[in-house]
């Protein structure tokens, strides 16, 4: 027969429950605990390597940016740099064709070089033309030399022709414009070809032919250059 407990009993029963919900209970916390630790500790490195991912992006992407920017500022500067220099060597050139074409009245003062000069430029057009009859023009103040420039012109064709004479005239209606530099301008084919051999005109074909020989000793070869002049 059963014994009823005395209300001591009772209470250390009641003293020993509580303590082991109190413990489960405890127990149970810590769990919950642990287990939210672990999910916290997930979900930060996942949002750690997101927002890593996202700024490793975004970097990458202003440093492409950034490079291009550069490359460009590069180029732009070069570009610029390279016209300076062009502009700067095509204003020397100028320049010297400038000072040349300013000398060009220089070399009417000596009448025997000038007579000369005149001479061999009526003999190039003399042999460019081939022809019986041949009209020089001139300036006016040039007639008395280039008359005889033109007899010493006609006796050099004859020898170096075998004795075939040409007939030079001085074409006085048409002389050379005013601020001729000189020179000659040797007149075939019933006038319809001209030959200018006029100081000025020479230059300029000096300009054309000999600038790549006058840029190359002013300023060396370009070694970027793909084709020779």
């Amino acid at each position: 027969m059963a014994h009823a407990m005395s209300d001591d009993q009772v209470a250390g029963e009641l003293k020993k429950m509580t303590a082991f919900i109190r413990q489960e209970a405890l127990e149970k916390a810590r769990e919950i605990q642990i287990k939210a630790d672990e999910e916290f500790a997930i979900e930060k490195s996942k949002l750690v390597r997101q927002e890593t991912s996202s700024i490793d992006s975004q970097y990458e992407k202003k440093f492409k940016q950034a490079g291009m920017s550069q490359q460009i500022t590069r180029s732009t500067l070069a570009n610029k740099t390279r016209i300076k220099v062009l502009s700067a060597r095509q204003e020397l050139l100028d320049n010297l064709f400038d000072q040349a074409r300013g000398k060009l009245a220089d070399h009417t003062k000596d009448k025997g070089k000038y007579q000369n000069l005149c001479k061999n430029l009526i003999l190039e057009g003399l042999y460019a033309l081939n022809e019986d009859k041949v009209a020089i023009r001139a300036r006016e103040e040039d007639y008395d030399v280039v008359k005889k420039a033109m007899e010493g012109a006609k006796e050099e064709y004859k020898k170096s022709m075998q004795g075939r004479e040409v007939r030079l005239e001085l074409d006085e209606k048409n002389p050379q414009p005013e601020g001729c530099s000189g020179g000659v301008s040797v007149v075939g084919g019933g006038g319809r070809i001209d030959i200018n051999n006029t100081l000025d005109e020479r230059l300029k074909l000096l300009e054309t032919d000999a600038l790549p020989m006058v840029r190359t000793s002013l300023f060396g070869m370009n070694e970027n250059r793909k084709f020779k002049d």
